[in-house]
């Protein structure tokens, strides 16, 4: 798998260093971006609102163009179906990210729950289910939710 990962971003993205950094830069992006995609599938709806959100969110964070975008979710969706559980995701991101930056990836979840104006049950389980595995207490994410929904009130998405 890292191969792979290593592979995709030497080919489909330009890099100004070829770093350890770079290199942890570029697994979280695809760790993220398949946390993601996980949601959006979780009620078995993918809408284009969702994917969306998704590339809007990847594409912004992670300062990749239109191109490298598409191929992260590309590469993402991949891992995100060999994966046998989303433990390697949220433990490359535990490692990584401050508890900041963890509670953004769960607003961004619930902004992509919110994309198409409902909340399911299944992707309510998963949510709780990812705060937990990214070593977040209740309260973040509830605080999440509400800013989320906020964010999607306003934007006349909800």
């Amino acid at each position: 798998m890292l191969q792979k990962l290593k592979q995709f971003f030497t080919e489909n993205i330009v890099v100004e260093t070829q770093d350890e950094t770079e290199d942890v830069r570029r697994r979280l992006a695809v760790a993220t971006g398949a946390l993601l995609l996980e949601m959006a599938y979780a009620d078995d709806d993918f809408s284009d609102m969702e994917k969306s959100k998704i590339v809007t969110f990847l594409s912004k964070d992670f300062k990749l163009n239109e191109q490298e975008t598409r191929n992260l979710v590309e590469l993402a969706e991949m891992e995100r179906k060999e994966s046998l559980d989303l433990w390697q995701f949220t433990n490359l991101i535990n490692r990584n990210y401050t508890n900041d930056q963890k509670a953004q990836v769960v607003e961004i979840l619930w902004r992509v729950i919110y994309a198409d104006g409902k909340v399911d049950k299944y992707e309510e389980a998963l949510i709780r289910k990812l705060t937990y595995l990214l070593n977040l207490d209740h309260s973040v994410m509830i605080e999440t939710k509400f800013r989320a929904r906020e964010h999607a009130a306003d934007k006349g998405e909800e």
